[in-house]
C-alpha cells in the first residue's frame, strides 16, 4: 500500500499537568490508499490504550469520515507495530463512573452501527478491550506473522459486562468463545481465522484485495447500510445503550450470588449435623 498524503490528522490530547507544556498523547491519521477507501491509523504510545481522550478522538475521526468524505470503506489500524490495542487503562477506567457509559460504549456503538463497511486491520496484539474494539468492525484481517488476540479478563479478575460479551456471542461460535473467555486462550492469526474471529490474514495489500473482491465500496453506497447493521446487531446495540443499568444489575446479581452461597453453606451444615459426627468437609 503506497504512502498517501493525509486527508486529515487529529491529535489525542494528553492529560493536563500543572506547569507542563501540553503535548499530544497520540494521533489519528486518515489517508486514502484507494478511491473511497479510508485508512485510519492511530498511534497512542505505548500500546493504544482506550482512554477517554483516545476514544473521543476516535469518535471525532469517525464523524469526519462520515460527514466530510464520500461514502466508502473504513479501515482502522495501528501505527505502532507491536499493538493494535492493548485494551483499557483498567485501573483508571473502573475508578471513573462515566467511562463505560459515556466514553467506551458510545465509541463501540458508533463502530457497530457505522453506515459504511468497516475493517480492522490487526497489525499486532489485540487484547481484551482492544479485541472487543476490533470485533465491533464488520470484518477483521490480521498480520499472520505477528501478534495474538485474546480476552484476558480472567487473568486480572475483571468481569465481562453485557455489552462486552454480546458482540462475541453474536459473532462467534460458543466453543471458540468458551476457549477465549474461560481459558484466556491466545489465538494466533491462523488459529483465529479457523475459529471465525478473523475474515482473513495479511496486511494492507490483502485488505485492499478483500475490499475489491467483496465489492465493499459499491455496497457502501446503499442508503440502508447503517440501518441494516442496527438490526443485524440489535442485541449488541441494546446492551451498549443500556450500559447505565449495568452497575445496578451487577449489584442485584451480587446479592443473588451471596444468597445462593448462604444456602449452600446451610445445606452443608445440615448435612454435617445429620451425620452427628464432625465432618472434614
Amino acid at each position: 500500500m503506497a504512502q498517501a498524503q493525509p486527508l486529515f490528522v487529529l491529535q489525542v490530547p494528553s492529560p493536563v499537568a500543572a506547569n507542563a507544556p501540553q503535548q499530544p498523547a497520540g494521533t489519528f491519521t486518515c489517508t486514502q490508499p484507494a478511491p473511497q477507501v479510508y485508512l485510519l491509523s492511530f498511534a497512542s504510545p505505548p500500546d493504544n490504550r482506550l482512554t477517554p481522550a483516545f476514544n473521543a478522538t476516535f469518535l471525532l475521526a469517525l464523524d469526519v469520515i462520515e460527514h466530510r468524505l464520500p461514502k466508502g470503506v473504513l479501515i482502522t489500524t495501528s501505527s505502532i507495530t507491536k499493538f493494535y490495542s492493548n485494551g483499557l487503562d483498567y485501573e483508571n477506567a473502573v475508578k471513573d463512573p462515566t467511562f463505560f457509559s459515556q466514553s467506551l460504549f458510545p465509541l463501540w456503538r458508533r463502530l457497530i452501527t457505522y453506515p459504511m463497511p468497516t475493517m480492522a486491520l490487526i497489525n499486532g496484539h489485540a487484547f481484551a478491550g482492544g479485541l472487543m474494539t476490533a470485533m465491533m468492525h464488520d470484518y477483521r484481517i490480521m498480520n499472520p506473522h505477528k501478534g495474538f488476540v485474546c480476552l484476558n479478563e480472567l487473568d486480572f479478575g475483571a468481569h465481562l459486562q453485557p455489552a462486552m460479551a454480546s458482540v462475541f456471542r453474536v459473532k462467534l461460535g460458543m466453543t471458540a468463545l468458551r476457549n477465549m473467555v474461560l481459558e484466556s486462550k491466545r489465538f494466533s492469526a491462523l488459529d483465529a481465522l479457523k475459529e471465525g474471529i478473523l475474515d482473513g490474514v495479511g496486511g494492507p495489500e490483502e485488505t485492499l484485495a478483500f475490499i475489491h473482491e467483496m465489492k465493499l465500496v459499491e455496497k457502501a453506497q446503499s442508503k440502508s447500510y447503517g440501518l441494516i447493521k442496527e438490526e443485524l446487531y440489535r442485541e449488541i446495540v441494546r446492551d451498549l445503550d443500556s450500559a447505565g443499568d449495568d452497575a445496578k444489575n451487577f449489584a442485584a446479581r451480587e446479592l443473588d450470588r451471596s444468597r445462593r452461597d448462604l444456602e449452600a453453606k446451610r445445606r452443608i451444615d445440615d448435612y454435617q449435623n445429620g451425620l452427628g459426627v464432625r465432618s472434614k468437609l
